[in-house]
């Protein structure tokens, strides 16, 4: 015999997402049960706490919703910061109890730097509205349910035998990353092939990159490996120069690492997998001009790899990359050390596997949903966090996206339960 639930709306996904929605319903006055398929809610959140738990980014708004890409366009993304933006973040995290600051680099951060405590707030505040949380309950299936016979309800499955009813659902199962906290974009092939809602593909995001055969020469990696290029500038091969990116990169055992890389995924992604090429400024803070002017006068023909790094103060690791994958022998002329220097180039294979990733790209695609995030084919269903077509840059607006869509999609299901 099933075991059968019933509440106001169900909430299955206790990441951040999911809690946000759960919070936004129960303040409605809604009888709320979040479900999570792990034995406890809010991993991926104390993931995100091994590095301080970047909450969002302080930058002017009317910038940010600009770092978002896939299928919804700006001005949804404008929306939805509107309604629940850094700002809001911040005064919802200060209520907690939990302090914030931003850093240098512009990105905000409780000042205790941790997850636990933050997530601990949460969950006591969640209790307090009444919300159940229900752990270990891996979600299986969705249908309607009658009951009463004059008003739809939504019924689930989860592989434990329980059933449960709502008349509205919220859905935040995430993308296809991290997997150990139960995001593992499993939930795609329920929704579109028994409920016909359309997926677009996983890609990997905020990921590292592996570098085209041969790859590393072993000297480098003995010498390199783990260590970051700093203060470089770098930019995907035939894109317009804009698109560069400043900042740094570290060299592992299959390519590259780094927030620089991170942000050229998608250019990467959208370029042939033949034409992926990075070109690195090793040197930005000069001209090639002004490199020139460096060197002693008259230029001998040939300068040797120790000359040029003299002469124009080359970091270790940029030295390494020139003697093990510059120009040959490492004696060249003035123009050939020029280029190298100012246009390091390095071919790429690929991104690295998705369960490494950040994050991922991908999702159900927007046209699906409505501005309440609600599914335009199954009402009364809603999506948000990472199982919505989205993705964005590290700095915050991986977590400020996933709160923005919990926020809408928690008020659209509140609205629908009446």
């Amino acid at each position: 015999m099933e075991t059968l639930l019933r509440c106001d709306v169900a909430v299955v996904g206790g990441g951040p997402a999911g809690m946000r929605a759960a919070e936004v319903v129960a303040e409605h006055g809604a009888r709320v049960v979040l479900f999570e398929g792990k034995p406890s809610v809010g991993r991926k959140l104390l993931v995100a706490g091994r590095g301080g738990l970047n909450l969002t980014h302080s930058e002017p708004v009317e910038r940010f919703a600009g770092r978002y890409l896939g299928g919804a366009g700006a001005e949804r993304w404008r929306a939805l910061l509107a309604e629940f933006g850094p700002a809001e973040l911040r005064a919802w995290a200060a209520k907690l109890g939990v302090q914030t600051f931003v850093g240098t680099s512009g990105r905000m951060f409780p000042v205790e730097k941790q997850a636990a405590g933050l997530l601990r707030r949460w969950l006591a505040r969640l209790r307090g509205f009444g919300v159940s949380v229900c752990s270990t309950y891996l979600w299986e299936s969705l249908r309607p349910a009658h009951d009463p016979p004059d008003k739809a309800r939504w019924r689930l499955r989860f592989q434990n035998g329980v059933v449960a009813e709502a008349k509205a659902v919220v859905f935040a199962l995430g993308g296809a990353s991290w997997p150990e906290t139960g995001s593992n974009g499993a939930w795609v092939g329920a929704f579109q092939d028994a409920l016909g809602v359309r997926v677009v593909p996983w890609q990997p995001a905020n990921c590292g990159w592996e570098i085209a055969a041969p790859g590393w020469s072993e000297k480098l990696l003995a010498e390199a490996e783990g260590k970051p290029l700093k203060n470089i500038i770098v930019r995907v091969v035939g894109d317009d120069a804009s698109t560069a990116v400043a900042g740094e990169l570290l060299i592992t055992r299959y390519g590259l690492e780094g927030g620089t890389l991170y942000a050229l995924g998608p250019a990467l992604r959208a370029r042939p997998p033949t034409a992926r090429r990075l070109e690195i400024d090793l040197k930005p803070q000069l001209s090639a001009a002004a490199l020139a002017t460096r060197l002693p006068a008259p230029v001998p023909s040939l300068l040797t790899l120790d000359a040029v790094t003299h002469h124009w103060r080359l970091a270790p690791v940029a030295r390494l990359l020139l003697e093990y994958h510059g120009p040959g022998g490492g004696v060249a002329g003035r123009e050939v050390w020029l280029r190298a220097v100012k246009n390091f180039s390095l071919p790429l294979a690929g991104p690295r596997p998705i369960a490494e990733a950040i994050s991922s790209a991908g999702g159900v695609a927007w046209e699906e949903v409505d501005d309440a995030l609600m599914l335009r084919r199954l009402p009364g269903v809603f999506l948000c966090g990472e199982m919505l077509d989205w993705e964005a840059p590290t700095g915050g607006y991986l977590l400020q996206g996933c709160f923005a869509t919990g926020t809408r999609a928690g008020r659209g299901a509140a609205t629908w339960k009446g």
